[in-house]
């Protein structure tokens, strides 16, 4: 691989968003954007690991060790130089998987009478919010096939948390929202766990790059809720997917754009 190509490679993974996805979570913010966290390279008991995204570099002052995306990858997943690159260029490709499988499940919605019914139950009948928020239905037991007909391999497919260990779809009988880099699955059995994402960082503040504009901003905690105010045409609402803001929320609130926020 040329200098070139590792360099787009490095462009295309931002390090936050890898670490992110490994359940690292940073919360000591320090001078030019950088923060400090405590460090997934080794048993760490204080904060000693940096991560500055605007040079996409880390370095721990606990363990001494320090480079770029490829570099953490290399010492976390103990592999060598090429297996670190192979990892990394697998992780880029969930993103467009997610994005196939999201449309399989869009596909889904309209021939299922009783995730259209449950939709309605719960108030959600607009067709033009169906499509802003691209909500799909899993059936369970067909995303697989679809996907590796598509050429995708089945280990992909366990990576990104699709398809279980066992070989099944992960989601079944439930409605499916796209987030960025995740998926949010309600189900519509009282039997089930009501809630599933994938594995991962669950992202920042819903469609925030949308609502960022608006001087004025509705938070509201679950998807559902944000559905009903857009439905009802309050189009500055926006979602934090939880009961508690995380860091990365924060950071997004406080960008520098003056916002007046009511959580709902």
């Amino acid at each position: 691989m040329s200098r070139k190509e590792l360099d787009e490679l490095k462009q295309q993974i931002p390090l936050r968003d890898y670490l992110e996805a490994l359940a690292w979570r940073p919360t000591r913010r320090l001078s030019r954007g950088r923060w400090m966290e405590l460090c997934p390279l080794h048993d760490d008991h204080q904060p000693s690991f940096l991560m500055d995204p605007s040079k996409n570099l880390f370095y721990c002052y606990g363990c001494g060790r320090g480079g770029d995306v490829i570099r953490f990858a290399e010492i976390y997943h103990q592999v060598h130089f090429p297996q670190a690159l192979a990892l990394l260029r697998q992780w880029r490709g969930l993103e467009p998987l997610l994005q196939q499988a999201a449309g399989f499940y869009r596909m889904q919605l309209h021939r299922h009478t009783a995730a259209v019914a449950y939709l309605h139950q719960r108030g959600l009948r607009s067709p033009e919010l169906i499509e802003h928020m691209q909500i799909g239905y899993a059936p369970g037991g067909c995303l697989r096939g679809w996907l590796t007909q598509l050429g995708y391999p089945l280990q992909l497919l366990r990576q990104a948390g699709l398809v279980t260990a066992a070989g099944y779809d992960a989601y079944a009988h439930r409605i499916v929202f796209p987030l960025k880099g995740n998926l949010y699955g309600r189900s519509l059995s009282a039997a089930a766990p009501p809630h599933r994402f994938l594995w991962g960082s669950k992202g920042g503040l819903y469609r925030w790059e949308q609502v960022r504009r608006y001087p004025e901003l509705i938070l509201v905690e679950v998807l559902f809720d944000y559905a009903l105010l857009w439905q009802a045409g309050f189009h500055q609402v926006t979602c934090s997917l939880g009961t508690h803001l995380n860091t990365r929320q924060f950071q997004q609130l406080s960008d520098g754009t003056a916002h007046r926020v009511s959580r709902l």
